[in-house]
């Protein structure tokens, strides 16, 4: 027991956490300002056997969503997706912004750059087994490793309108 615990405290300390089969890499999430009532968080997640991504949470948020945006015909349409997101027994789905993405709305306060959030991820398998997994994700204005004002996938949006 020992070992796992300090397996786990390792794999948090680098960025990287594991839930049974399942990995999670570079996990962020995009800082708010005061006032602001929802964000996102992005992160690639692997998965040793084909699972499904059915839902978050976090005590940063009163509510914590599975979303993906996407073009319908000339309009950019978020909605929370059904069921669940797939992931594929050996495939990498990233979660990025203008794509799937972990929506954190009613937040409870300003996520200010360079904190933390805690955040737990829940995955459903193919037999209906949940696992979960608990991870401290840094607060940031664009990924890891991109500069503010190369991100340029998606500019800061007001997601005020999101009713939990």
């Amino acid at each position: 027991m020992k070992l796992k615990s300090l397996a786990l405290i390792a794999a948090l300390a680098c960025g990287t956490a594991y839930a049974q089969s399942v990995e999670v890499k570079d996990a962020w999430v995009r800082s708010s300002v005061q006032g602001q009532k929802a964000t996102g968080a992005f992160m690639k997640i692997t998965a040793k056997d084909a699972t499904k991504l059915v839902g978050a949470s976090s005590p940063a948020a009163g509510v914590a969503e599975v979303h993906e945006m996407k073009m319908e015909g000339d309009v950019m349409k978020m909605r929370a997706v059904p069921g669940g997101l797939d992931i594929a027994a050996g495939k990498t789905v990233e979660l990025k912004p203008g794509g799937y993405h972990v929506m954190l709305m009613d937040l409870k306060a300003a996520l200010v750059k360079d904190s933390t959030v805690p955040l737990t991820l829940v995955f459903k398998d193919a037999k209906g087994a949940e696992s979960k997994v608990e991870l401290k994700v840094p607060v940031a204005t664009s990924a890891p490793g991109v500069p503010a004002a190369k991100a340029g996938d998606m500019p800061a949006m007001d997601h005020s309108k999101h009713k939990p």
